[in-house]
């Protein structure tokens, strides 16, 4: 009963190694990208705080006047976004695609003063987003990072069986600080993976629901509103997610799957022969559009996103802190008639579990203390990325990747089996993967390039 146990446990050491030395550079790339979005809030004040920060006055300029002097200055340039102040003290922004370029622009809403612009992509937060979410190569970074958070999950899981006891009580639930050498990486790898599994899967997991080949697929079969929703509303051939880039959010998970409105009376102000390509005329202004926000008690700190076509939409969206706060209008630019109103109560109870998730995984529901338990994972997850590479070096051979050894009669696990199986069925690039991973691990033992533990 003692060898196959035994055998086990040197299939689990073999697979976690590989997942480790693939996933480990990840982990810490994701982990720093992380805690520099997880303080986004003050971080954003700090740096540019000539930007953001204005005093508060008696009277604010409409929209339209703010819109009015950002032309003026961009007479070239097309404004895709406009964020009202979220406070007083705040600017109002603009987001300007001008020469190829896409720009933050900032204007006092007292004295309509352009206070200056930053690169919409070039600035310290959307750098570190676009690096977490896609690496900053597109569609290919996208499906590395889902392959690692995959392979991440795999790794929590056989780090949970290497970490078990057996018997021991030394280096469990505490590492041994006073050893020294490979013990003591071992026991801040085991104990900082065992006290953060359970919160490592929640941030995996949820992260997971971004991604653009599971992501989509996850939320095409659980992320669904009633159909009803847009029966009488005119609808384009756009989803909402087309409004979401890498480095910029506008509208919540729930509603990236969702039809675009179409404003209804394009073709009658656009002229004949209207298609979504003719450029938007609308007829309903910016304050308008705030103003409808206001009416609608849609939380501060909301986007407008401008039509760019005939059929287009005045979209308002709030992807709050507290995600039962989140709002999402399609406002028609030619009557200003609100044709969806989305709201927390619509969503889907999935759809609800992951918006929380999102935003645990975000450190933004429970304000500085969701911060500090993000900030603390993310720690753990350094630690333990770390201190498994370490481990990998000290015990490297001279040659070769140093693969932890694999009896050759190691007899079939059931269970084991059957865990790799879901696995691989609930994220297809890890079972893909796998597959691939079988093959050279078979090469591997063929050719005996293996090393003693």
């Amino acid at each position: 009963m003692r060898a196959p146990r035994t055998s086990f446990y040197s299939l689990a050491w073999r697979w976690h190694f590989y997942a480790g030395l693939f996933v480990a550079p990840f982990m810490i790339l994701l982990a720093l990208t992380g805690i520099i979005y997880l303080f986004k809030p003050q971080l954003d004040p700090l740096l540019y705080r000539d930007l953001m920060l204005v005093e508060a006055g008696e009277h604010r300029h409409s929209a339209d006047h703010l819109l009015g002097q950002v032309q003026q200055a961009y007479p070239e340039g097309h404004i895709g976004q406009y964020l009202p102040p979220a406070a007083a003290t705040r600017s109002a922004q603009f987001v300007v695609h001008d020469g190829g370029r896409e720009l933050n622009v900032f204007v006092d809403p007292y004295s309509a003063k352009l206070l200056g612009a930053q690169d919409g992509k070039r600035n310290l937060q959307a750098i570190a987003r676009a690096l977490h979410s896609e690496l900053m190569i597109g569609t290919l970074g996208d499906r590395l990072i889902e392959l690692a958070a995959g392979w991440g999950i795999v790794l929590v899981v056989s780090g949970l069986y290497l970490w078990w006891p057996r018997g021991r009580r030394s280096g469990v639930l505490w590492p041994r600080l006073n050893a020294r050498g490979r013990v003591l990486w071992r026991d801040l790898h085991a104990v900082s993976g065992f006290w953060g599994a359970g919160l490592l899967l929640v941030m995996l997991l949820s992260g997971m629901t971004w991604t653009g080949l599971w992501g989509k697929q996850y939320a095409e079969l659980w992320n669904r509103f009633p159909a009803a929703m847009w029966t009488d509303v005119p609808q384009s051939d756009r989803q909402a997610g087309e409004l979401n880039s890498a480095h910029r959010q506008t509208v919540p998970w729930a509603l990236e799957n969702t039809p675009m409105p179409a404003s209804g009376a394009h073709a009658e102000h656009a002229g004949h022969g209207a298609h979504s390509s003719a450029p938007a005329a609308p007829q309903v202004s910016l304050q308008q559009v705030e103003d409808i926000a206001t009416a609608r008690h849609i939380e501060p700190g909301y986007s407008i996103t401008l039509p760019t076509t005939a059929e287009g939409v005045f979209t308002v969206s709030v992807f709050a802190d507290d995600p039962r706060n989140d709002a999402t209008l399609h406002v028609d630019q030619y009557t200003g008639q609100v044709l969806a109103d989305v709201r927390w109560h619509d969503y889907s109870p999935v759809a609800r579990a992951t918006e929380l998730g999102v935003k645990l995984h975000e450190g933004k529901m429970f304000g500085p203390l969701n911060q500090i338990i993000v900030l603390l994972i993310c720690l753990m997850i350094l630690l333990g990325s770390v201190s498994g590479l370490v481990m990998w070096w000290m015990r490297r051979p001279a040659r070769g990747l140093g693969v932890p050894p694999l009896r050759h009669d190691l007899p079939r696990w059931k269970t084991a089996i059957g865990v790799m199986l879901v696995l691989g069925v609930a994220f297809p690039l890890v079972g893909v993967s796998m597959l691939l991973l079988w093959a050279f691990d078979s090469l591997l033992l063929r050719r005996g390039l293996t090393v003693n533990a």
